[in-house]
C-alpha cells in the first residue's frame, strides 16, 4: 500500500504474521497461516448538532491530547454492539450532561485527518429534552456560537459540517 503504514502485524484467528497481498483488485491484509483476511474498516463515529434559540451552535472544547484546548461539535465512538441512535444519545450525554432527542441524520462525512484511524462520522441533528448543560469525559467546556464565528476547531470535518449547517440555516431548511 502506498503511503500506507502497516498497523497491524499479526492475525486475529491464529497469530500468524500478517503482509498486504491483492485480495479481490485490493491490498489487504492477509495471513500467512491460515488465509485470513484482516478487512481494516473505519471506525464509526456520531456527533450531535444542538443549536439554541439564536440559532448558535453548542460546542465543546477538548482537555486532553493532541486536540487539547480546541473546539469540537460534541461527539464520540460508536461501540461494537450499539445501534446509532442509542450510541448519540449516550455519547452526548456523557460530553454534556444533556439529553437530546433526534430529529435527523444530517450528513455523513469520512474524516481522514487521523491517519492512523479513519472513521466515518454520522451528524445528527438534535434538539436538547432534559439534563442540565455540564462538560464531562473528553470535553472541559462548553458554550454556543454562531456559525459565522466559531472557535479553532479540532477536527477539519467539523468545518465541513458547519458550513453545510450554515447552508441549510441560509437556505431556510433549517430553523
Amino acid at each position: 500500500m502506498i503511503g500506507a503504514k502497516q498497523r497491524f502485524f499479526y492475525c486475529p484467528k491464529c497469530g500468524g504474521k500478517l503482509r498486504y497481498q491483492l485480495q479481490a483488485e485490493q491490498q489487504r491484509l492477509t495471513c500467512q497461516a491460515c488465509s485470513y483476511i484482516h478487512y481494516e474498516n473505519p471506525i464509526v463515529g456520531v456527533a450531535a448538532i444542538v443549536m439554541n434559540e439564536a440559532g448558535h451552535l453548542l460546542l465543546g472544547r477538548r482537555k486532553g491530547g493532541a486536540y487539547k484546548d480546541l473546539w469540537c461539535i460534541p461527539c464520540g465512538y460508536l461501540e461494537y454492539y450499539e445501534d446509532v441512535y442509542v450510541g448519540i444519545k449516550r455519547e452526548f450525554k456523557e460530553e454534556t450532561n444533556l439529553d437530546i432527542e433526534i430529529k435527523r441524520v444530517f450528513t455523513v462525512q469520512s474524516n481522514f485527518h487521523d491517519p492512523s484511524c479513519h472513521t466515518v462520522g454520522i451528524w445528527f441533528l438534535a434538539e436538547v429534552c432534559g439534563g442540565r448543560m455540564q462538560a464531562g469525559d473528553d470535553l472541559e467546556e462548553l458554550d454556543f456560537f454562531p456559525l459565522q464565528s466559531v472557535p479553532r476547531l479540532a477536527f477539519p470535518t467539523d468545518q465541513t459540517v458547519i458550513d453545510l449547517l450554515a447552508q441549510e440555516v441560509n437556505n431556510g431548511t433549517i430553523e
